[in-house]
């Protein structure tokens, strides 16, 4: 049972109609005690509540915002730039002397400038439109965030109801073996049995102790991580409203494998399109080293002389300029840009067509690992339903002396083992119609992702 919590660990952490929404339904907390807290959650409840407070998913916000900072900073460099200055000068009472034929007053005077100017090349324009696929990529990326974070809690939701149903389950086979064990000592006091029969039953006991114990420490590990998924204190307790029957849909999980894979609806698929344009884009923008770059200004200049003395003012209060910038020879550095850029546009490409591939091949795996899981699932969910039949009927000759201790810690052990292999079952079962999902870009409600 151990070694079944600790592989959900590892899989975890690898992790509005009108009305309150889920997560703010599931905000109806009730105080226990001053630092704790319990939160009852449905699935789909746990899934919004982890939507709306994981730290990951939240970072994963604020790098949209950056992507949308950089796009419009991009933009902005091709827009008017407007720039004011103030200026006082005093020139202490000098005249600018003219070869002794006469002199010119030099005053103090204040001046205000105004200076617009505006450059646009195509490596600018360019720039912008890398801005807006790395914009695209972070809401991808962000999309993609939010169904594994959705993926990892419900995966861990059905972690916690398997490990409880087996808590339960192992409770009640030790209540019986612990009323065996108690008659066997009986039966060792009358006479009629030997004391190395009850001591087997005795071993038994503590061996469903054990699984126990184990277990209920997996599902507090389990609970731990769901805590961490969802950002609530580790001193909240989280009640779980559902159960594993009600959310068992086999019926749902086999529609999947005659579902069609559509590769534009798969994240990964759609960030590697986005990778692609965006290595065009540099391909383009290492080309437009070679474009022209235009620039224009205009400025205003007026000035005040403080002095009524005689000056001349040689400064023109409007300007205007127009510059073409044309590269002419940069010694192979543009060429070598260039043809770098190309051959990264080529490699994104293979990428492209390589991932594709792949992708299908998955598609066709995790089909076959659905099918599989769902029969493994199965067989189990009935050993299950036979060693639990074969030890009770056992227990029970044991209560009238027809089966001797020995059967008894036999069926038990074996049902143990049972119960074991289910819960690996039924958690394979989950893991795989969920990684299927993932695939097809199902969200946790059935839909597809437009």
């Amino acid at each position: 049972m151990v070694a079944v919590c600790g592989a959900v660990l590892v899989s975890a952490a690898a992790g509005a109609a009108s009305g309150p929404s889920p997560a703010q339904r599931a905000e109806d907390v009730t105080q226990g005690t001053a630092d704790s807290a319990v939160l009852h959650f449905s699935l789909e409840e746990a899934m919004a509540y982890a939507l709306e407070h994981n730290w990951d998913l939240q970072n994963s916000s604020l790098a949209i915002r950056q992507a949308e900072a950089d796009r419009w900073a991009a933009i902005a460099g091709m827009l008017p730039q407007v720039n004011g200055t103030l200026d006082y000068s005093n020139y202490m009472g000098y005249e600018m002397d003219l070869g002794g034929i006469t002199s010119i007053a030099m005053p103090p005077y204040g001046s205000i400038g105004i200076n617009a100017s505006m450059a646009v090349s195509g490596a600018q324009i360019v720039s912008a439109l890398i801005g807006k696929v790395s914009l695209d990529m972070s809401d991808v990326s962000h999309r993609q965030s939010q169904q594994e974070v959705a993926e990892q809690v419900r995966l861990l939701y059905f972690s916690a109801l398997v490990s409880e149903q087996t808590i339960e389950l192992l409770e009640r086979n030790l209540e019986t073996v612990r009323r065996l064990h108690e008659l066997s000592l009986k039966s060792v006091e009358a006479g009629v049995s030997e004391q190395v029969d009850a001591d087997q039953i005795m071993v038994q006991v503590a061996t469903l102790e054990t699984s126990i114990n184990e277990a209920r420490r997996g599902l507090e590990m389990v609970y731990n991580s769901m805590r961490l998924q969802m950002n609530v204190g580790f001193d909240t307790e989280i009640v779980l409203t559902q159960s594993l029957d009600d959310l068992m849909d086999v019926e749902h999980s086999l529609d999947l494998l005659y579902d069609d894979f559509v590769l534009e609806n798969n994240f990964s698929y759609q960030l590697a399109l986005k990778s692609t344009e965006l290595y065009r884009q540099q391909k383009n923008l290492a080309g437009w080293t070679y474009g022209p770059t235009l620039s224009a200004f205009y400025q205003f200049t007026g000035r005040k002389y403080f002095s009524d003395e005689m000056t001349m003012n040689m400064t023109p209060p409007n300007m205007v300029g127009l510059t073409l910038s044309v590269p002419i020879f940069s010694s192979g550095r543009n060429f070598s840009s260039l043809r770098k850029a190309k051959l990264e546009y080529q490699k994104q490409l293979n990428t492209l067509e390589s991932t594709e591939m792949a992708l299908n091949i998955q598609h066709r795996q995790l089909k076959y690992n659905l099918s599989s899981a769902y029969e493994r699932y199965m067989t189990q969910k009935k050993n299950v339903e036979v060693s639990q039949s074969v030890f009770d009927n056992i227990s029970k000759k044991y209560e009238f002396g027809y089966s001797s201790s020995l059967d008894v810690t036999n069926s038990a052990t074996t049902l143990i083992s049972a119960q074991s292999t289910y819960v690996q079952a039924a958690l394979d079962y989950v893991t795989a119609q969920i990684e299927l999902e993932k695939l097809l870009n199902k969200n946790t409600y059935g839909q597809t992702e437009e």
